[in-house]
Formats: C-alpha cells, sequence, structure tokens
C-alpha cells in the first residue's frame, strides 16, 4: 500500500493537451490508497492518454498509464463540461514502472558503496545554487569530466535531455579524449544500437516531438554508444557495482594530468606538435623536439603523454634519463638490449622482462598503437635500440626529445620541432607566476622582477627555478640575493645545463670556456681570426656547440645564454689551479699581476674591476705569461673605489689579440706598445686623450670601440688597419675631426659616431667600398652629412644639425634604412629616395610635408611620424605598407583617400586635428592583415551591430567577414613597462564551437589624451557558411584589466558591401578633398577646403550608439508551465578522492519530458565550475532557442583554435555528420 508522505505528490500528463484542460488535483490518499482525478472534456470526441507520475522529493518515476476513448461531445450551448472519472489503486512497485526509484535504491546505492571504498566520492547537489538552470550547469560540468558512465535503461530515451547529454558526452569525447563507460540496466545493448523493441518505442515517441534532424543526431548517438562494450547481463548486481568501481579506479589512474593547465605558452607549442604527428596518417611517425637545454622540451613531451593517453588506450611510455643510460659502461649491443628491456616493460606493463636478442622488441609490438616518448635523447645508439618505424604497430607516434638535431638527421626523422625561449611578456609571465602566484609583479617588485628576469635570459628553467628560490622573500632579501643570481648558478639550474658541456670533446669543452668568458657576441669571423694558430679546430668546434645548443649563430654573429656563461665561469672555478689556463677570479687575478705570478700555461684573464678596492700592477706582470692572449678587464666604470696603478714602464703581451680594458685610468697608452696580433681593440669608457704616436701595423685589427672616451681628442694614423671592419666613436664628446686616414679603410662595414657634440666635420665616405651601416646620434655641430657609397644598407641620423641627405644617397641601391628622427632642421626631401627602401622614420623632425613619390617606394613597409608636430598631410603610399606610425603628428589633418594599405597597421594616436575625411578614408579602409588607431569616442553608425561594453553577439549571421571597431581608454592601473596586449577572442556558436584569437600590441597607452577608436576587419575561414542558425560572439579584453573597452560595434561585410563607404561619402570626399600631400594653392583655398570639410563633418556626422538597451537580450525568460509533466534525469559525478575536492549533487528538471534514465560521470569539480551558464544551442535545439541561454565555449589544452575547422573530433566509428552537433 502507498502511504501519504510529507513533500510527495502525483502529476497527471494528459494528451493530446489541446483537447484537454486539467483541474489542479484534489483529495489526498484515501486510507485505502486510491485516489480520484476528475477531468473535464473540453473539446470532441476522441482518445485520452494519461500518464499519472509519482514525485518525492527528487525522485519521479512513471506510475500509472491508461488510454479510453471520449463517447460524447460537448455542445457549443453547454454551460459546463462533463466529467470522467478513473481511479488510481495503489500497487507495488516494479522494476518497470518504477524503475528509476529502483535503481536508485539497489544499483546506486551499491555504487556508491564500492565508490567509497575505493577512494572515489560521489557527487550531490549542494555545490549547485537553487537558482541557477540546472541543465546548463550539467552541461559545463559534462564538458569538464575526466570520465563519464552512460546507464542506459528501456526508457533512457523517453528524456530529450538524457539524449542531448548524451551528445555531449560524445562530443567530448571526440574533442578531448573523455572516457566513455557503458551500463546497459535491464536492456539489450542491440536495442540500443538499433532503437528496437521497448526502447525503441519509448526513441520514436520522443523524435515524434522533435525535428527529424534532432531525431538523426540522437539515433547516431545511441548506435555509437551501443557499440561501446560495456556490462550487461550481471545476475549479481553487488558484484556489477564492485566491477565498475575498480574498472573507474584504474581509469582515473591514467587520465590526463591537469599538471600543465594554465602554463604559459603551452598550448601553442601543443598545436604545433599535434600538426607535425598528424593523426589522419594511418602509419608509425616520430616527431623531435629539439631546443638548448632547459627550455621546456620535457615539458612539452609529458603534456603530450598525458593529454593523448587517451588516444592510445592508456598504452604509453615516458623513457626519460636516457643520457644517465650511456653512463652505464655496456657494449653497445649491450646497451641497446637494455634500452629495449626497459621500453618493453613499461609498455607491456611486466617488471623485469629478459631479452636475448633484438628482434624481441618486433615480435612483441609489432600489432600494437603505442605512443612513445625518448627524452633526453644523446647518442644514435639509443635511437637504432628504441626507435625504428618497422618494429611498431599501425598509429605508433613515438616522440624524441633532444639537444642535438643532428641525430635526429642522422637517423632519417625529418619532422621536428623547435622549440624557442618565450617572449618577453611570456618570460615576464612565467617568472610572476612561480616568485608570486600571480601573472604579474606586486608593487614594488617591478624593477627586481625585471633585472631577475634579465639574468635569467627568458629560458623557463631559469624563470621557474629562481622563482621559487625568491617566493616570499622581502624586497630585501630580493637586493641582497641579485649580486649572487648573476655570477652563481642555482643547482637545479646548473644540473641541467652542465650536461650539454660535459657531452663535448675536451678541444670543444675549451672553445666553449673561451666563447663564454671572452667571446660571447662576437662575430664568426673574429672568433676564427682570435683562435687562429691554436690547437682548436674553431669551424667544427662552432658547429658542435651549436648543435647541442650551447651557442647560436645570429647573423653570423656567435651568441651564448647569460646561465650558460655563468656556468662556464664556475667550471673554470672548480678546475684544479695549477691547470687553469683561463683565470676569472679578481682576488687571484690580483696576486698574479701584483706579483708577476703567471706562467705559459695561462691563456686568458677576467675580471670585474668593481670586485677590487686596488690593484698595483707590477711592470713584469706579463713577461711570465707569454701565451696570454685574452686580456679583460670590465665593469670599471662602475669600479669608483677601485685603484689602479700601472706603470709607464709596463708592456702589453705581444701575442694579445683581445684588449678589452674599461675605463682605462691613463691619459696614454704605454710606450713600446705592440699590437702586431690584436684583432679586437676595446677602450671604451677611458680617459685616453690620445692613443699612441705615428703609424703602428694593425693588419690583423678588426673592431675598434672607444665609446665614451670623454678626454680623446682626436684618432691616430689608421691607414694601416687595412682589415678594420667595426668603428665605434660614439660618446667621444672631445673629438673635433676623423682622421682622413679613415679613408683607407676599404673593409670598414660599421661606423659609429652617436653624441660626438663637438664633431664638425666628416671626411667623404665614398670611397669606402664595404661601408653598410652609418649611425650618428646627438651631433648638433654637423650641419652637411658627407657623400656616401652605394653599398650603404642603413643610415640613422638622430638629433643633428643635417638640414638635407647627401644627393648620392638616390644611388644607394642596397639601402634598407633610413632613419632621420629628431632633426629639427630638416624640413622635406631636396632628393629622391631609393626604391629599395623598407624602412623609413622622421619621428620628431621638423618635416612639414612628404612629397607624392613615396609613392614610387614598392619596397617601404615601415613609415614612422611619430612626433611630426608640423606635418599637416599625408600623400598616397605605397601598398606594400606594413607601418604607418602617425602617432602625436598634432597638425595633421587630411590623407590620401583611399589609403590603399590593406596590410598596414595605422596608429594615428593623439592626431586630434584629422578631419571628417581622414576619418572616413582610415575607417572605410580595407584591413586584410593591418588594423587601425585613431581618435574617438562613437562608433560610426555604418557599425550597426552596437553594444556598450565588452563582449558583443551577432545572432544569425550569415556572412563570414566583417568590420570591428571598438572604444578603448587606458586607466589608471596601466604600468608602462608593460607591453599591452588587447585580445579579441570570436566565438561562433553553432552546431559546433570554434573560436580564434585576434591580439592587438598597443604602445604608449598611458599617453593617450582621449578615447580611441580600433578598427579592423575579421574573416572567419574555419566556419561553415551555409549555418545560418549560428551567432557570433566577440569577446574584448585587456592584458591585467589595464584597458577599458568602452563600446564595440560591427559591420557585416557581404560581396556588395565589402566595407566601402555609401556614394555620397564618395562624393562628398571628392568634393573636399585636397590633392594627396600637396599644399593648397593659396591661403583662401586651404580656408574654403577646411570649411567644405567643416560643413561635411556638421552634416554627416557618425552617430554613437544609445543607450537604450535595446539590443537582442543573451538570455530569455523562459516559457511558463501549469499543470505540465515533471520529469528528472540524475547525473552523479564522482571524482578520485585523493586530495578530497569540492562535491555538489547535480540534478537535472526537466519541464517538458519524463525521464527513467540516468547518466553518471566521473569528473573533478573546481569551485566556480558552474559559475557559467551553456546554450542548448550547441546541441542544435533549435526548435527551443526560447529556453537558451549563451553558449559557453569549453577550452580543451589540445585543440587548435585559430586553425580552419578545428573542431572536427574523432569519434572512432561514428559517422562524420556527428562530428557538429
Amino acid at each position: 500500500m502507498l502511504k501519504q508522505e510529507a513533500q510527495s505528490k502525483f502529476v497527471v500528463d494528459v494528451e493530446p493537451e489541446s483537447a484537454v484542460a486539467i483541474d489542479p488535483m484534489e483529495g489526498n490518499l484515501s486510507p485505502e490508497g486510491s485516489m480520484t482525478l476528475h477531468f473535464r472534456q473540453s473539446a470532441s470526441v476522441g482518445k485520452i492518454s494519461c500518464k499519472v507520475y509519482y514525485c518525492k522529493e527528487d525522485e519521479v518515476c512513471l506510475y500509472q498509464s491508461v488510454q479510453f476513448e471520449v463517447p460524447f461531445k460537448v455542445e457549443s450551448e453547454s454551460s459546463a463540461s462533463p466529467t470522467i472519472t478513473f481511479t488510481v489503486k495503489p500497487r507495488a512497485p516494479d522494476a518497470g514502472g518504477l524503475q528509476f526509484q529502483d535503481v536508485r535504491k539497489t544499483f546506486l546505492s551499491h555504487l556508491r558503496t564500492q565508490f567509497n571504498q575505493n577512494g572515489i566520492t560521489m557527487f550531490d547537489d549542494n555545490g549547485i545554487p537553487r537558482s541557477q538552470n540546472i541543465p546548463s550547469a550539467l552541461t559545463q560540468a559534462i564538458r569538464e569530466s575526466r570520465i563519464s558512465i552512460v546507464v542506459l535503461s528501456k526508457n533512457y530515451a523517453s528524456s530529450r535531455w538524457c539524449l542531448d547529454e548524451l551528445l555531449e558526452i560524445l562530443k567530448c569525447k571526440g574533442d578531448i579524449g573523455q572516457i566513455v563507460m557503458t551500463v546497459f540496466y535491464g536492456v539489450d545493448p542491440s536495442d540500443v544500437r538499433n532503437q528496437t523493441g521497448d526502447f525503441g518505442i519509448a526513441f520514436r515517441k520522443t523524435c515524434a516531438k522533435k525535428t527529424e534532424e534532432h531525431g538523426r543526431k540522437w539515433s547516431e548517438a545511441l548506435d555509437y554508444v551501443g557499440n561501446i562494450a560495456g556490462e550487461h547481463n550481471w545476475g549479481n548486481e553487488a558484484e556489477l557495482t564492485a566491477k565498475i568501481a575498480r574498472d573507474v579506479s584504474d581509469k582515473l589512474n591514467f587520465t590526463p594530468s591537469r599538471d600543465f593547465d594554465g602554463m604559459v605558452g603551452l598550448e601553442t607549442h601543443l598545436r604545433e606538435m599535434e600538426s607535425l604527428l598528424n593523426f589522419d596518417d594511418v602509419g608509425v611517425k616520430i616527431v623531435g623536439i629539439v631546443g638548448p637545454a632547459g627550455i621546456g622540451k620535457s615539458t612539452i613531451a609529458r603534456a603530450l603523454c598525458s593529454g593523448l593517453s587517451n588516444r592510445f588506450h592508456q598504452r604509453t611510455c615516458f623513457m626519460d634519463n636516457l643520457m644517465e643510460n650511456c653512463k652505464i659502461g655496456l657494449s653497445e649491443y649491450s646497451l641497446k638490449l637494455h634500452l629495449q628491456e626497459q621500453l618493453l616493460s613499461k609498455v607491456l606493463n611486466l617488471n623485469g622482462i629478459r631479452i636475448s636478442h633484438l628482434r624481441v622488441i618486433q615480435e612483441r609490438l609489432h600489432d600494437k598503437k603505442i605512443l612513445i616518448i625518448l627524452d633526453d635523447v644523446e647518442s644514435l645508439v639509443q635511437l637504432e635500440a628504441l626507435a625504428n618505424i618497422s618494429w611498431f604497430g599501425p598509429g605508433t607516434r613515438v616522440i624524441v626529445t633532444t639537444e642535438n638535431k643532428e641525430i635526429l638527421q642522422q637517423h632519417g626523422i625529418n619532422d621536428i620541432y623547435q622549440v624557442g625561449f618565450p617572449s618577453k611578456s611570456e618570460a615576464l609571465t612565467i617568472f610572476c607566476l612561480s616568485a608570486f602566484r600571480q601573472t604579474s609583479p606586486p608593487d614594488g617588485f617591478i624593477k627586481l622582477t625585471c633585472e631577475v628576469v634579465k639574468i635569467c635570459g627568458n629560458l623557463p628553467l631559469g624563470l621557474h627555478v629562481l622563482g621559487s628560490s625568491l617566493r616570499g622573500k622581502s624586497q630585501a632579501d630580493w637586493i641582497d640575493e641579485l649580486p649572487r643570481l648573476k655570477i652563481c648558478l642555482d643547482g637545479r639550474i646548473e644540473s641541467v645545463l652542465k650536461m650539454g658541456y660535459e657531452s663535448l670533446h675536451e678541444k670543444d669543452q675549451v672553445l666553449f670556456l673561451l666563447i663564454g668568458v671572452f667571446l660571447n657576441y662576437a662575430h664568426v669571423d673574429h672568433v676564427t681570426s682570435m683562435l687562429a694558430k691554436t690547437n682548436l679546430d674553431v669551424s667544427l668546434g662552432l658547429k658542435n656547440l651549436a648543435k647541442k645548443y650551447l651557442i647560436q649563430r645570429e647573423s653570423s654573429i656567435v651568441v651564448m645564454h647569460h646561465l650558460l656563461q655563468v656556468m662556464a665561469t664556475q667550471v673554470i672555478s672548480k678546475q684544479e689551479r695549477s691547470k687553469r689556463q683561463i683565470l676569472v677570479d679578481a682576488n687571484e687575478i690580483r696576486y698574479v699581476l701584483e706579483m708577476a705570478e703567471g706562467n705559459g700555461t695561462i691563456i686568458g684573464l677576467s675580471f670585474d674591476v668593481a670586485e677590487i678596492n686596488e690593484l698595483r700592477i707590477s711592470a713584469t706582470a706579463f713577461e711570465r705569461m707569454c701565451n696570454l692572449a685574452f686580456l679583460k678587464l670590465y665593469n670599471g666604470i662602475h669600479a669608483e673605489k677601485a685603484q689602479l696603478h700601472i706603470p709607464d714602464e709596463m708592456e702589453f703581451p705581444r701575442r694579445l689579440k683581445l684588449l678589452h680594458w674599461e675605463a682605462y685610468p691613463k691619459k696614454s697608452l704605454p710606450l713600446g706598445l705592440c699590437l702586431d696580433n690584436i684583432v679586437k681593440f676595446n677602450m671604451a669608457y677611458s680617459k685616453l686623450e690620445k692613443l699612441w704616436e705615428g703609424t703602428l701595423p694593425l693588419a690583423n685589427l678588426k673592431e675598434m670601440n672607444l665609446a665614451v672616451s670623454t678626454h680623446l681628442k682626436e684618432l691616430p694614423d689608421l691607414s694601416k688597419a687595412t682589415n678594420l671592419e667595426n668603428l665605434n666613436l660614439s660618446g667621444c664628446t672631445a673629438l673635433v675631426k676623423i682622421s682622413s686616414s679613415i679613408v683607407n679603410l676599404h673593409k670598414l662595414s660599421e661606423l659609429g659616431m652617436s653624441t660626438c657634440q663637438s664633431l664638425e666635420v666628416i671626411p667623404t665616405l665614398i670611397n669606402l667600398a664595404s661601408l653598410e651601416r652609418i649611425w650618428m646620434f646627438q651631433s648638433s655641430r654637423l650641419r652637411v652629412f658627407p657623400d656616401i657609397p652605394t653599398n650603404v644598407k642603413e643610415i640613422e641620423i638622430y638629433d643633428t644639425g643635417v638640414e638635407e641627405l647627401p644627393a648620392s644617397l638616390m644611388h644607394c641601391t642596397r639601402l634598407t634604412t633610413l632613419d632621420i628622427c629628431s632633426n629639427r632642421n630638416f624640413k622635406t626631401f631636396s632628393t629622391h629616395l631609393p626604391t629599395c627602401i623598407s624602412r623609413l622614420s622622421l619621428s620628431n623632425s621638423g618635416i612639414e610635408k612628404i612629397t607624392a613619390c613615396i609613392k614610387g617606394l614598392p619596397n617601404l613597409q615601415s613609415l614612422v611620424l611619430t612626433g611630426c608636430k608640423k606635418l599637416k598631410s599625408l600623400p598616397e603610399l605605397p601598398g606594400s605598407l606594413e607601418l604607418l606610425s602617425a602617432e602625436d603628428c598634432e597638425s595633421l589633418e587630411r590623407v590620401s583617400n583611399p589609403l590603399n594599405t590593406p596590410n598596414a597597421v595605422l596608429t594615428f594616436t593623439n592626431c586630434i586635428k584629422l578631419g571628417a575625411q581622414a576619418r572616413r578614408a582610415i575607417i572605410k579602409g580595407s584591413f586584410v592583415r593591418g588594423w587601425a588607431l585613431l581618435p574617438g569616442g562613437e562608433i560610426p553608425a555604418k557599425f550597426d551591430h552596437q553594444v556598450r561594453g565588452n563582449s558583443l553577439t551577432i545572432p544569425h549571421s550569415t556572412s563570414n567577414r566583417f568590420k570591428v571597431c571598438v572604444v578603448i581608454s587606458p586607466n589608471h592601473q596601466y604600468v608602462k613597462f608593460m607591453e599591452l596586449e588587447l585580445l579579441c577572442r570570436c566565438k561562433v556558436i553553432g552546431n559546433s564551437v570554434n573560436s580564434t584569437d585576434m591580439k592587438f600590441n598597443l604602445f604608449r597607452v598611458s599617453e593617450y589624451r582621449t578615447k580611441h577608436l580600433l578598427i579592423f576587419h575579421s574573416s572567419l575561414t574555419f566556419i561553415d557558411a551555409s549555418e545560418v542558425s549560428r551567432k557570433i560572439v566577440l569577446e574584448f579584453t585587456s592584458k591585467n584589466h589595464v584597458l577599458d573597452i568602452i563600446e564595440c560595434g560591427v559591420q557585416i561585410l557581404t560581396d556588395e558591401s565589402d566595407g566601402s563607404n555609401n556614394e555620397s561619402d564618395e562624393a562628398s570626399d571628392k568634393e573636399s578633398d585636397c590633392e594627396s600631400g600637396e599644399a593648397s594653392s593659396n591661403k583662401e583655398d586651404d580656408e574654403e577646403s577646411y570649411k567644405s570639410q567643416s560643413r561635411e563633418a556638421s552634416e554627416e556626422k557618425d552617430e554613437g550608439i544609445s543607450d537604450d538597451g535595446n539590443h537582442e537580450s543573451l538570455s530569455r525568460k523562459r516559457k511558463r508551465i501549469t499543470s505540465a509533466p515533471i520529469a528528472v534525469a540524475f547525473s552523479f559525478v564522482v571524482v578520485d578522492a585523493t586530495p578530497p575536492p569540492t562535491y555538489g549533487f547535480h540534478m537535472r528538471i526537466d519541464e517538458d519530458e519524463p525521464s527513467n534514465g540516468f547518466h553518471m560521470r566521473i569528473d573533478e569539480e573546481d569551485d566556480d565550475s558552474f559559475a557559467n551558464e551553456t546554450s542548448e544551442s550547441e546541441f542544435g535545439e533549435a526548435s527551443d532557442k526560447e529556453d537558451n541561454e549563451e553558449g559557453e565555449e569549453f577550452e580543451s589544452l589540445f585543440e587548435d583554435r585559430d586553425e580552419d575547422n578545428a573542431h572536427d573530433g574523432d569519434y572512432g566509428s561514428i559517422s562524420s555528420k556527428f562530428l557538429h552537433m
């Protein structure tokens, strides 16, 4: 007998609804347990179907179903409808009628017990606020799940909610490899696959209320899930739940790790690697990851192993410490056997495997699809032992990480990903996350943070280690630590970096130390010259160092990372004192120089002068160091307290090839100076007034640096320095003229004369055939720039008295860069520019107009006019332009119309006098790859989709192309040293969810005087243009939220509009435009032109958006349902309970249909995991749009959302039509 209980009730569903009205339920269970319900006939005769549901708290089940004929018809004049009475009789629950209740009380309770015993906790609904939309919360929970269990009963298909959740579960399986388990509870899998039997009857009834497309998707999903091997036909429910709990526990142990969530820059690396892995290729594939030690190769490999484990059904093998395996002293054959035994043991999960020959691995693994990671490979032998593509089954992928790219190429591995250093912004974020557990430094730590990041040289390992070592320390502690960090490596960093050094040949180790101490940033030819006549094979050694990423060769310059330099000095310090060839300890060097205790073993001295207080060099200090080739005393400019005493009779070593002595304290060099072998002469910051008398043989001299030798009055005769390539005189403020002997320097390629404030005359440079770069800053007395040779590539003339460029400039057929910045006397060009120019900068100059000839520069990519306060107009510019910077051009009023710069970034920051014509020309420009920034506080009217704030939704867009306009303004949080990045995320929500990110780097934002408009084009090539039910969501954010997004607007582009203005705009432009770049013929014409533009501005003022809120709402009210049936489907979420997370019970109430099935998911919940609701439109619920809320994109670590068709998942055997749900 059923007993009346609190919070329990019967709910009745009667069909057809149009013919039947339902009175509120009256009466209670009688003592006998019966209830009478009354119905009034309101239409014609027909069949009446009545279903009675028993509801108690969160449980719902079908209690009784009745069908009967109504044998009479109500006449229209009838004053009252007749009634039909039937009795609901109590009965004992059965598996068919109260199935869900039985499942909950038996199967589910047993499963909960087993999960508790296995350390897995069930989810309850305490974590979900009652006001939240339950279906949206469930959808989000599915997306965040690690494992889903689908329990299918015979009435499962009677719930459209269950079927929609099944679509979402399978979508997650395809997109992110979510594990799906099945339990066939009282239903045959074939009935699920084919939708037959009672299961099929329920399914067809559900489909009858939906579209044919819905039915097709549900059918495909059931067919797919019905083919997943699951639990079926268990007689003992306790044993069934015990097995499920064991299986879930095992799978949890192999689910992808979340250790890599939020790791800076990782997603980019993973996308590149997945492209190289090419999972569409069913064959075996080997991909290499190369890069310097500490760059993150192993981290990328581990993230791939974690993220791809489901694709390989947990058959993965991570072979680490391979470099150590080479040191165990085995023969080559024995080493290969040993490595294969390790691989087999890990792949087959069997300890202690022993093999007798090298063919066993092929016999055991030839039919198995495996993911193998070979980490830190050092030798070709290791690849020969472990990476033969013929040994593994189809679909196998082998990933090899190494610092030696050559061994990959020797093994025939052509797919190689080279890991680069993070950007400055990324490096700062990496360090801050490690040091402060936030993405930016707190107040007071900004400068200190920048210094430490500089020490790390953007190397991720260094950023992580030093960041964690400084975490929680005060500013004073940081200041105390900095000097040590500059000269000493943390043990964790040293252990990683040193492995590469130790693997080198002995001669290459010496070369490594010499570069680290003396030759960093030296030209390859200079390194070769300085190490000539030694026993080192410089060319081969440089190649070997580069292969192991111990150096880089950038444009023929040898570059070693700062942390490797520090390691080099530490290696030297740990050598036996008697065997040291290089001395780097300041106290040891002071002793050697004062006591003349050097010897023939020493080839180089290098020390920081600031580390000593006084040094009295002996007159015979260098006599016994007959092989000394490198002498480097640095940081003398900061050694104010250091006192250096140099005897006049001291002789420099005759074999010296590098003389680097910063802040040399004497007025002249020692008499009898012999520089016959010198290659690099660096006396920067010296007190020298004169170098030497007469002419010295300087045939080997290639580089001469006298920068900031402020007392130097004249140059010596350099006529015999015939191989001199670089001459730097910058900062020689007392230098009045340059010796005419410079005309003999036929190999001179770079000449620097910056801040030579007394310099008035430069001899002709026309005969210097090798000269490629000239730079001169702040030489205000220089009025005439000399003639230059035709091979010059770069000219930089900043803040001089130069009024015009030499006529010879037009013949410089290799000139690419011309910077004429801050030259206030420079008014215009008096000569045509060579067509080869790619970068032209006139910033802060007095230029008043740019001649029309600039259009004839077909290679011009960058035009910088920042701070040209007298510039009033811009002529037509070449279409090759990629950057136009016209910031702070206060007088700029007109620009060419149209702007033929589709690929250019146009910045008109603070150009507050831009006229209406100029604004229209900029706004209507076609930005294929570029964008524009100009002053403005209102969105132009042509952007017909407008909204306040940083998010805009375009419903039912049929076009993939649109133009976007955003009103931005800096806020008080802006920090000048930060690079400001504005991010636009474009989400397309339809049958699938796709997104792409667009980033805009903005500079000097804190100097904006007013609000600005950012305008750009976007073309979404990754979406299906035929899909009309989709919506596009644009979201704008700025890094660290330092930029306010005030308004945004969108103009949909079609083939007809294509972003152009209407005819009236063009007509008015023609009336008002002046000839581009040409001044008006007279003042009256100028005034009339300005008046015309003013009229246009008044008549055609761009309309701003109204703030009436009359735009499409992103959320709608749900329809009100009275006396409607209530159906409940439960989703239980369990997690690995170590450590215990927060749990919640998820319940979904469907106000339309009954449900007798439920989903169970294994998941881990974040505290705010249900903060955002998702839309049913992602499931294709076209007919229920009024019930939907805005969809939220599920971002997977391994999805490439910037690429076309980024959401094409892989459901195994499921049809391709099912991929976009």
